[in-house]
């Protein structure tokens, strides 16, 4: 992997220009947009889905300034309906997308919760993520540290986290190296875009984010 837990080979992948930026970015770093028949402006995080695409970069402010300044419109050529709240829906996808892949790995004995189970993987050197919710106690989550060379999510809430474990709230997790665990890094570091602030990230010093 490379800087910011994304593969070498995609940092040099394919870029597309924000409408709401100007900058020319590459497109993993991005949200991809298409118009339905309807006129709706519609997501497509998994950047697979017919008809012309329309990106934007993700932050909150590049995503609301798309929303509102008639940049969608613009770019298509015609006429287009948008959420009021599309940075928020955007999030919410996303976040529902980075926990359904937690899940996925954890089904697949990728991944594992809880505080004693974590450290042991952790101590073991089995683990290669490392997944703390936002709102946990931050003394208790001070205890366990980031793998070497490894990565740290830190912005699913504990309901969010819990989902993937089925339970009703987590505060510790980690994925094994291997499986789904880059996947949840990338997915992970769109979202951190539109969640995790510099000052938080400031504050993060000494654990490795994605």
């Amino acid at each position: 992997m490379g800087r910011g837990g994304q593969p070498k080979d995609r940092e040099n992948g394919p870029e597309r220009k924000c409408i709401a930026t100007g900058e020319v970015r590459p497109m993993f770093d991005m949200i991809r947009f298409v118009i339905g028949p309807d006129g709706q402006v519609v997501p497509d995080l998994a950047q697979k889905l017919p008809g012309r695409g329309i990106w934007v970069t993700t932050t909150p402010e590049a995503l609301a300034k798309a929303a509102t300044k008639g940049l969608f419109a613009r770019a298509a050529k015609q006429a287009v309906q948008v959420s009021d709240d599309l940075p928020a829906q955007v999030e919410a996808m996303l976040a529902r997308r980075v926990v359904d892949l937690i899940s996925l790995a954890r089904k697949g004995g990728g991944a594992t919760s809880g505080y004693e189970r974590v450290k042991a993987w952790l101590m073991k050197d089995e683990a290669e993520v490392l997944i703390q919710a936002s709102d946990g106690s931050e003394r208790g989550k001070s205890k366990l540290s980031t793998p070497h060379y490894g990565f740290f999510i830190g912005w699913l809430t504990a309901d969010e986290l819990g989902q993937a474990f089925g339970r009703q709230t987590t505060i510790h997790a980690a994925l094994r190296a291997g499986g789904l665990a880059q996947r949840v890094v990338e997915e992970a570091a769109r979202l951190k875009a539109l969640r995790v602030s510099d000052g938080e990230n400031a504050r993060r010093k000494g654990k490795k984010t994605t």
